[in-house]
């Protein structure tokens, strides 16, 4: 039988890994009679069918945004919220210590990240960027193999009435190399259920074994799949479910262990079964998608949708309604969750997705403005009853998508000019220049996404740069590294003499006041104007003064004037683009803008020719100036708020922002202790809350030094000077006898800021030390990012409070002793790592410091016992004799020694060499010589004989060794232990 599953398995491996989706020509319903059940009724069957009749817990979907977890962009498969059931790192006292039988239906999604399904939707008719995934558990043991298989064989036959000959199954085939033999236990549970042999199949771990990650808990897995073709043919298989059974634990080594509780993990994605369940060719034919899809047809005009794909599908229209469709369910899904399009992480993936959704429905289905966001609805009415948030945030999730594609609209309009303009300059085998590939990206304000660029140029036949990109996503990156951790001198500079010939020629300063035109739309976003101005001076890379530049030229520009902030006062310098006025379809990058001797010089590339006298359009980033200016608000709050936590002898030393984080120098008695940062932390979270207004003027200098409770003047400022003042005017701030400057952030600064606190979101200190005595440097993050460090923090917080209940239990074996010791070693190196408050890093590393001491002690006094024990069964064994050479089950090098030394110290006068085979085939030894034996016979060498025998090595001493092997033969390796011993003495 065994052969002949082998051989089914290789001739079916191709079925199961290229198998069309859903595009099979044999392809037919399962009846025609009565109509295809909804989709609705399918994932209610599936719920009531483990709640009903097999007593699970139904509990509700998580949220697509992982909650303190950062190795996750996006939840992607159901079992991401029961990791901590897993891991053994659940709160005793939380319900879901409590469970043992559970069931739901996961929202997920594969965008960004290690999976990835983004690129391949609408390319064919399976693939989604949003799916739900069903699934039932059973922690703890509650039941196992034969249970799991035997339920979603009846829910899958009997609820559901799929033909049983449609189904195939597959097994985990084992694998040598990893000592794991075959699932056989599994394969017969399938036989008894009634699948025949042939429709078996066995594979390897790449198919059939399951991992959490590169450590953690994992297992087999059973596969049922689907047949396409249903008897017409080969056999086309597509996966319907997959049943892991946790049952292993990946090492840090690598090597598995059991694990000490097994568990079941199911999932199966709902719109697969759908697909089967309606006779349907694809998941866009269901029920799922077909009003989302009629929708699109009646909202543009477009032909209607036929399911092509490929060449066949001419004009691409059939692949633009899969995207838009996918990409509008992802995006209400995720936006009701809490997660918004922006500019890092997860929120950058959904600002990609939805200019990707703009691009196809605009530019493919000649959508009409705004028509992205009348979908929401139809997804609300789809989804909304499974999962209720969609229905109470149906409006805010509208207008966010509305708002957001007319922002994009007008950028697409332009990208498409550039491109065209673009395309009619190169020759026929020329690629598409990556500098203005990379002006148009993501990257820089435009914000067309690269892959969608690249589809863009695919569809004109046109081959993107990519080996240009690929230098310039480097110099993108050392740029950001340049921007946390300034130097005084790199790239362009004015040195001395060209300041002087600036001057002598009466060319005058930059006024760079637009920096500062920028105000609030009614709907809460930034506007940031574009500032018209002439070049004065044009500058090589070298310094060298020309007249003109171009040719992909990396330059410098002097401007009459500028809304671009330079690079000073700790603030990173603003990016951006300018164009010419005369020709707005070429984008001259602007990486960063510097200050030498009053002057602002622009560092730029120049794809075309641009001249000194030339009337140009500057426009800022305005993701990463709002990131600046988030940070810096957020810098004088923090300020503000060391003062009024450590009193006001608290002196700034030194600040630095980008839109990334913020780093703050301050001169302190002591190091900060955990509760004087959370205090701090607490100070800046009242201020963003009250979402006071930020005022700014222009003072005089000698009135403005003597505001009340100024920090002392470090640093050089002109006359008159700007004042930044949170939620009082400065006027009333600049009153001698009031005393508002002194409750609230009064600071001199040149720097841009938010016109609100709010903007800020919150502030969390990540990071400090000492860099001299007396001065702490802190790192700081704020808004989504601070967000998602306390999330990470309290999850850290929960898994140590966790740890210290299962300790406290006490441990009735070394393997749970030692496992536990693993897990407060695993819990140390997160807290060392994570991105988390600073406060909460303190205190749990000082936790964890106690526990894994008291782990440690556990395990030293378990193994202490159980070696006594193990020495009294082997004296019992050999009660006479100068040799003592045995087996003897130990988890570790740490007993088996322990063992081989109790033995000596009451036998003194016996060598004693041990042997202890391990689960996966590895056998471990340890000697030590009696104290009378001759000076030729050492351990060390005891154990290199026995070792090498059986593969292995050993190390040690002359008194004590030890070393490992591989052999199923211990007789033959304690034979040759003995013998030699034997020679020695």
């Amino acid at each position: 039988m065994a052969a002949s599953m082998a051989a089914a398995a290789r001739r079916l491996r191709p079925a199961l890994r290229n198998s069309p989706s859903w595009q099979s020509p044999w392809h037919r319903p399962l009846s025609s009679e009565p109509p295809p059940i909804p989709a609705t009724a399918v994932r209610d069957a599936f719920l009531s069918f483990f709640r009903d009749r097999y007593g699970h817990k139904l509990v509700p979907s998580a949220s697509v945004r992982p909650r303190g977890d950062p190795s996750l962009l996006f939840v992607n498969a159901g079992m991401n919220q029961f990791k901590p059931i897993f891991l053994g790192t659940v709160d005793p006292r939380s319900e879901m210590a409590g469970f043992r039988r559970v069931a739901n239906s996961q929202k997920c999604v594969r965008a960004g990240g290690r999976h990835n399904d983004l690129e391949d939707v609408g390319r064919d008719l399976s693939h989604h960027t949003f799916f739900e995934m069903l699934g039932n558990w059973a922690f703890g043991g509650e039941y196992f193999k034969e249970e799991a298989c035997s339920m979603a064989w009846e829910l899958l036959t009997q609820v559901y009435g799929i033909p049983e000959d449609r189904l195939w199954v597959s097994v985990f085939g084992g694998d040598p190399k990893a000592g794991l033999d075959p699932d056989l236990e599994s394969r017969d549970i399938w036989l008894s259920l009634g699948v025949p042999a042939s429709r078996v199949l066995s594979f390897g771990p790449q198919e059939n074994f399951w991992e959490m990650g590169d450590t953690g808990p994992c297992g087999p897995c059973t596969e049922i799949h689907y047949d396409l073709a249903g008897g017409m043919g080969e056999p086309q298989l597509v996966e319907l479910w997959n049943l892991v059974f946790m049952q292993h634990n990946r090492e840090r080594d690598g090597s598995l262990q059991p694990l000490p509780q097994q568990h079941v993990d199911t999932g199966m994605g709902l719109e697969r079964l759908v697909t089967v369940l309606q006779g349907r060719h694809s998941t866009y034919d269901t029920d799922l998608f077909s009003p989302l899809l009629n929708a699109i047809h009646q909202g543009c005009g477009a032909p209607p949708y036929l399911g092509r794909v490929g060449a066949a599908d001419e004009g691409r229209i059939d692949t633009a309604y899969r995207v838009v469709a996918d990409h509008i369910r992802t995006l209400s899904v995720c936006i009701a969750d809490g997660l918004s399009p922006g500019m890092s992480g997860a929120p950058l993936v959904l600002r990609h997705i939805l200019r990707r959704a703009v691009r196809f429905s605009t530019e493919v289905l000649k959508a009409p403005p705004g028509f992205l966001g009348s979908l929401v609805p139809v997804v609300v009415e789809i989804l909304g009853n499974a999962y209720p948030e969609l229905q109470r945030n149906s409006a805010q999730i509208a207008s966010l998508v509305s708002e957001d594609e007319a922002a994009f609209l007008a950028s697409l309009q332009r990208g498409r000019r550039i491109i065209n303009r673009t395309l009619k300059r190169l020759g026929p085998s020329d690629t598409f220049p990556a500098e203005v590939a990379w002006s148009l990206s993501l990257s820089g304000d435009l914000g067309l996404p690269l892959d969608l660029l690249e589809l863009m140029l695919e569809e004109k036949g046109v081959r993107l740069d990519l080996a240009g990109l690929e230098r310039l996503a480097q110099e993108e990156a050392q740029h950001r590294a340049q921007q946390a951790e300034p130097t005084q001198e790199r790239g362009l500079q004015l040195d001395v003499h060209a300041l002087g010939e600036l001057k002598h020629q009466g060319v005058p300063l930059t006024d760079d006041s637009p920096k500062y035109s920028y105000f609030l739309r009614p709907s809460g976003g930034y506007e940031f104007r574009a500032c018209e101005a002439q070049v004065l001076q044009l500058y090589t890379e070298d310094g060298t003064a020309v007249t003109s530049v171009g040719g992909g030229q990396r330059c410098g520009l002097l401007l009459d004037r500028t809304n671009f902030y330079a690079e000073q006062g700790g603030q990173a310098s603003d990016r951006g683009y300018l164009v010419r006025a005369e020709l707005q379809d070429v984008l001259f990058p602007v990486a960063r803008a510097k200050v030498c001797g009053g002057f602002v010089l622009h560092e730029a590339v120049a794809p075309e020719c641009l001249q000194v006298g030339d009337r140009v359009e500057l426009h800022v980033d305005k993701a990463w100036r709002l990131g600046c200016m988030e940070k810096h608000t957020a810098t004088h709050l923090l300020n503000w708020a060391l003062r009024e936590t450590l009193g006001p002898g608290t002196e700034q030393r030194g600040s630095h922002l980008n839109p990334e984080r913020l780093r703050f120098d301050v001169a302190t008695r002591a190091p900060l202790t955990p509760q004087q940062l959370q205090a701090v932390e607490a100070t800046v979270q009242r201020a963003v809350e009250r979402d006071e207004p930020v005022y700014t003027d222009e003072v005089a200098l000698p009135l403005a030094v003597h505001v009340p409770g100024l920090r002392s003047l470090d640093e050089v400022y002109p006359d008159p000077v700007r004042v930044v003042s949170v939620g009082v005017p400065v006027a009333q701030a600049l009153d001698p006898a009031s005393q508002a400057a002194l409750q609230t952030s009064v600071e001199l600064c040149c720097g841009t800021h938010l016109l609100r606190t709010g903007a800020v979101g919150d502030l969390v200190i990540i990071g400090d030390r000492q860099l001299t005595k007396g001065i702490t440097r802190l790192l700081a993050v704020t808004g989504e990012q601070a967000q998602q460090a306390r999330e990470v923090g309290q999850s850290l917080a929960q898994e140590v409070k966790a740890a210290t209940e299962r300790l406290s239990r006490g441990s009735q074996d070394v393997i749970e002793a030692q496992g536990l010791s693993k897990v407060m070693g695993r819990l140390t190196d997160a807290v060392d790592t994570a991105v988390m408050p600073q406060w909460q890093r303190r205190e749990l590393q000082a936790a964890l410091k106690v526990l894994q001491r008291r782990a440690n002690t556990a395990i030293r006094k378990l193994e202490i016992a159980q070696a006594a024990k193990k020495t009294q069964e082997l004296l019992e064994r050999h009660k006479k004799g100068p040799l003592i050479v045995d087996t003897v089950p130990a988890e570790s090098f740490s007993v088996l020694v322990k063992v081989v030394r109790q033995l000596c110290e009451q036998v003194p006068s016996t060598s004693v060499l041990l042997l202890s085979p391990q689960p996966l085939g590895n056998v471990l030894c340890a000697c030590q010589v009696a104290q009378g034996a001759t000076p030729a016979f050492t351990a060390e060498a005891w154990a290199q004989v026995v070792c090498s025998h059986m593969g292995g090595k050993a190390w040690g001493s002359g008194a004590i060794a030890q070393g490992t092997g591989n052999t199923a033969d211990l007789e033959t390796a304690l034979s040759t232990a003995r013998t030699y011993a034997l020679k020695q003495l």
